[in-house]
């Protein structure tokens, strides 16, 4: 019996987490990553804003809140034990106005089932004491939420399988996917590579590729652009770690925030605007064929119905500096729309079910030698670790498919 072939398909941090745990602990397999850009974490990982998750925010027994509660661990210890940034810098969720406070207290009940470490309840004064700049009446505060540089971690990782024997294939696009009786056939523009088994890890393609093995339309990926604001040098200072907004639990994404990153540099944001193209990093990034497959899918139409004023505040603050500082002044007055500047962006795959309810856990579909991971946004970054201990875990057993 010849090598078996295993083929992730994605070289963003979860793809590259996952080759790595496989060439670690299948010597004897050949393990390839196909990373269709001619670098690897060229999208989400090398866009977002570096933040390690310590597990607030997640439904407890979620595959979210067991893989972060795990891989904040793994990635700490990584992050040690191969020199790369990891700063516990901490994180203040704060609650400006009493009408917060029972939304605080809710998440203060879930981070205490999913046993977040260190996390404590702080006053108006304490809130001060953390970050001077900062104003709320009460918050909570997470000492181990820590920053670091996601993209490096990526490219350890692919490092890492590399040194193991494995391969990490660039500009190596997947077209088709054919199920045959000796294998998977994957297409790679005139060429075929066959594969015993097949994990996708696409991204803001996620629906797409598994589509070409087969797998359901639902949940649909739908773009989101998450655009940044730098703070300018001279105030930079006035930020030490994290704060963050009480989240609205109608959406899976945590409101515009203050994050100190690795470089000492201080970014307001993400906001969460509908993005014209899957790779649509910029305001004027538009793909005919995305917008459409986007305005198509009948969960979109019913998230549209229920939720257009949310939109349209969230494009307005795209628009507006004035008005995008606005949120973010209530929780650090003394920086303004004129101490910031524009920043970069982000594309968030956020999956979409056909009833028009975003999708919060993780998501990992199972199609025979196929596994497909639909939905993987924050904390995927986090958890990359124990998420790839999670599916190797899966392909070891003779799992049929759903």
């Amino acid at each position: 019996m010849g090598e078996r072939v295993v083929a992730v398909v994605g070289g963003g941090i979860v793809g590259l987490a996952i080759g790595r745990e496989l060439a670690r602990r299948r010597p004897d397999d050949r393990i390839v990553v196909l990373e269709k850009e001619d670098r690897v974490a060229a999208h989400q990982t090398g866009h977002n804003s570096g933040v390690v998750h310590a597990g607030i925010y997640y439904q407890p027994g979620s595959l979210k809140a067991v893989l972060c509660a795990r891989g904040r661990s793994l990635l700490r210890d990584y992050c040690v034990e191969r020199d790369l940034p990891y700063d516990e810098c901490g994180k203040l969720v704060i609650a400006v106005d009493a009408d917060e406070v029972p939304r605080l207290e809710a998440l203060q009940a879930r981070a205490g089932d999913n046993a977040v470490p260190g996390l404590r309840r702080v006053d108006r004064a304490e809130i001060g004491e953390i970050e001077p700049f900062a104003e709320g009446i009460t918050a909570l505060y997470s000492p181990y939420t820590a920053i670091t540089d996601f993209g490096r971690v990526a490219e350890s990782f692919a490092a890492d399988l590399v040194d193991s024997g494995g391969e990490v294939r660039l500009s190596s696009r997947v077209d088709g996917i054919v199920r045959t009786v000796s294998g998977i056939d994957l297409a790679l523009g005139e060429e075929v590579l066959r594969a015993d088994r097949v994990v996708i890890c696409a991204g803001l393609h996620a629906d797409t590729v598994a589509g070409l093995a087969g797998a359901d339309p639902a949940p649909r990926i739908v773009p989101f652009r998450g655009e940044y604001m730098n703070v300018v040098a001279a105030k930079a200072d006035m930020v030490r770690g994290l704060v963050y907004p009480v989240p609205d639990p109608r959406y899976p994404f945590l409101g515009v925030h203050f994050t100190r990153r690795v470089s000492g540099a201080v970014e307001i944001g993400p906001n969460a605007v509908l993005a014209f193209a899957r790779e649509g990093y910029r305001r004027g990034d538009f793909s005919l064929r995305d917008l459409a497959g986007t305005v198509r899918w009948p969960g979109f139409r019913r998230m549209a119905r229920q939720h257009w004023r949310t939109g349209i505040g969230e494009m307005y603050g795209s628009l507006s500096t004035t008005a995008y500082m606005r949120r973010a002044q209530r929780y650090i007055p003394a920086i303004g729309a004129a101490d910031v500047v524009r920043g970069g962006s982000g594309v968030r795959a956020q999956a979409l079910d056909s009833d028009g309810s975003l999708v919060d856990d993780f998501r990992i579909d199972r199609l025979g030698p196929v596994t497909a991971v639909r939905n993987a946004p924050s904390p995927a970054a986090t958890s990359s670790l124990a998420i790839a201990e999670y599916i190797v875990n899966v392909l070891g057993k003779d799992t049929t498919a759903r």
